[in-house]
C-alpha cells in the first residue's frame, strides 16, 4: 500500500512542477530520438496476499517520436519477482528473477486531441508485445510437492503490454514521467497454474532525455528581427514570349522498283541465281503490295526462232518456280516469254536473259519544322 501511495504522490508532484509552465507554441524537429531510465515497483498476481508480493523493478528504453503523435520504443524491464502459496497447512513465499523486452507503440493523446504540436505535459497511450524470461527459481522448485509447475531452469513467456505514461518537461532536453502498465504473461510463469495468463502490474518513475533540439523562438520575436534585418521586397509579374521549333510529321507512301537480270549460256535454261533471289526477298520485306514481273528472252543469232521461243519459255517457267520456292506468292507474279522476237540489249550474248522487275509501296513520313511560340508568366523583383 505504501508503494502505491508514493507513486500517486509523485504524480501530483510532477503535475505541480509544470502547472506554471508557459505553453508557448514551439517548433520541434522530427524524428525525435529519446532515452529513458525508470525505477519503481511491480507485482505479479498469484492468488495470494498480493500486497506482500511487491518488489523493486527498473526499465531502460530507447526510441523515437516519428511525428508529434506517433512514437515507438524498445523497452527492457526486469529485477526481482515474488510468488506466494497458501493452503490449510503451508504458507510460504518465494523469489525469482525476470526480464521483459518489448517493442512498444506510443500515441500522444494530448497532441492527438489538442490543436498544437507542443505541450509541456503529455499523456501517452502505450501498447506492445515481446518476450519475458524468468530464472533463478530455486525457492519455488524446493516446494515441488506443492508447486508442481515449478521449474529449476529458465522459462520463456510471451508478453503483451497496455499502459499509460504522463510525461512532464522540465528543460529543453529533459523530462520526468510516471508510467503505469499491465502485462499479460504465459500461464505458469510464477510456477502456479491458473488456467489463464498471469498478470503483472508495473508502476515506475523515470527520466527521459530527448536528443532532438527545439526551436523555441516566438513568432512575434522572429517577425521583429526579420523587419530589422531584411529590406522590404517588391515583386511584379510579366508575360514573356518563348519561341521554339516543332517538328511535324505527316505520313506518306513511297513507290519502290528494282530490276534483276539472270544471264544464261547458249541453249541453257537452269535458274542459278541465289544472289538475285536473296535480293528479291529483302525487297519484299521492305515493301508491301508488291508485284513481280518475269520476262525471258533468247538471242537472235543462235538457233532457229521456234526453238528460241521454246527455250525462253523454259527459262521463264524455271524462274517463276524458283521465285515461288523461295516464298514469293504466286498471285503476285506475272510472267511472259518472247524468244528472239525482242532483243532488250544491243549486245547479242546478253539477250540470253531473264529480267525480273519488282514494284511495291513503302510507308514513310514527311518531316517539317514549324516555328511556334508560347507565353510564360515570369515573376521578377522590382525593389
Amino acid at each position: 500500500m505504501n508503494c502505491i501511495k508514493k507513486l500517486c504522490a509523485a504524480a501530483f508532484i510532477l503535475l505541480g512542477m509544470t502547472a506554471s509552465a508557459q505553453e508557448d507554441e514551439k517548433t520541434l524537429t522530427y524524428p525525435q530520438l529519446f532515452f529513458s531510465a525508470q525505477a519503481g515497483t511491480q507485482v505479479t498476481f498469484a492468488n495470494y496476499n498480493n500486497w506482500e508480493l511487491f518488489t523493486p523493478t527498473a526499465s531502460f528504453s530507447f526510441g523515437s517520436f516519428f511525428t508529434p503523435i506517433i512514437g515507438a520504443r524498445l523497452n527492457v524491464n526486469g529485477a526481482w519477482n515474488k510468488g506466494g502459496y497458501l493452503d490449510n497447512v503451508e504458507d510460504f513465499r518465494y523469489k525469482y528473477k525476470y526480464m521483459t523486452t518489448d517493442i512498444d507503440m506510443m500515441v500522444n493523446l494530448v497532441n492527438l486531441i489538442g490543436k498544437k504540436n507542443y505541450y509541456p505535459v503529455n499523456v501517452y497511450l502505450i501498447g506492445g508485445v515481446g518476450l519475458n524470461y524468468a530464472w533463478d527459481n530455486d525457492e519455488a522448485y524446493a516446494h515441488k510437492d506443492k508447486l508442481v509447475l515449478a521449474y529449476d531452469d529458465g522459462r520463456f513467456s510471451h508478453n503483451a503490454r497496455i499502459g499509460a505514461q504522463v510525461d512532464c518537461e522540465i528543460s529543453k532536453h529533459v523530462s520526468i514521467n510516471l508510467e503505469l502498465a499491465a502485462n499479460t504473461l504465459k500461464d505458469r510463469f510464477n510456477s502456479k497454474f491458473h488456467n489463464k495468463g498471469d498478470w503483472q502490474f508495473v508502476g515506475q518513475l523515470g527520466v527521459t532525455y530527448k536528443f532532438a533540439a527545439k526551436k523555441a523562438k516566438k513568432a512575434k520575436e522572429v517577425t521583429e528581427v526579420a523587419q530589422q534585418v531584411e529590406p522590404v521586397e517588391v515583386w511584379e509579374t510579366r508575360q514573356d514570349t518563348i519561341w521554339y521549333d516543332e517538328v511535324i510529321e505527316t505520313p506518306k507512301v513511297d513507290n519502290g522498283s528494282k530490276t534483276w537480270t539472270v544471264f544464261y549460256d547458249i541453249n541453257k535454261s537452269d535458274f542459278a541465281a541465289n544472289e538475285q533471289l536473296a535480293s528479291i526477298g529483302a525487297f519484299l520485306k521492305d515493301f508491301h503490295d508488291c508485284k513481280v514481273d518475269v520476262k525471258s528472252y533468247a538471242d537472235a543469232k543462235t538457233g532457229k526462232p521456234q526453238k528460241n521461243l521454246e527455250l525462253s519459255k523454259r527459262r521463264m517457267e524455271k524462274a517463276v518456280k524458283a521465285l515461288t520456292d523461295a516464298g514469293v506468292p504466286a498471285s503476285s507474279i506475272t510472267s511472259n516469254y518472247y524468244g528472239d522476237t525482242i532483243q532488250p540489249f544491243a549486245e547479242n550474248d546478253k539477250n540470253r536473259v531473264t529480267i525480273i522487275v519488282a514494284n511495291g509501296l513503302k510507308d514513310g513520313k514527311d518531316k517539317k519544322t514549324v516555328r511556334k511560340f508560347k507565353t510564360k508568366e515570369v515573376r521578377y523583383r522590382v525593389k
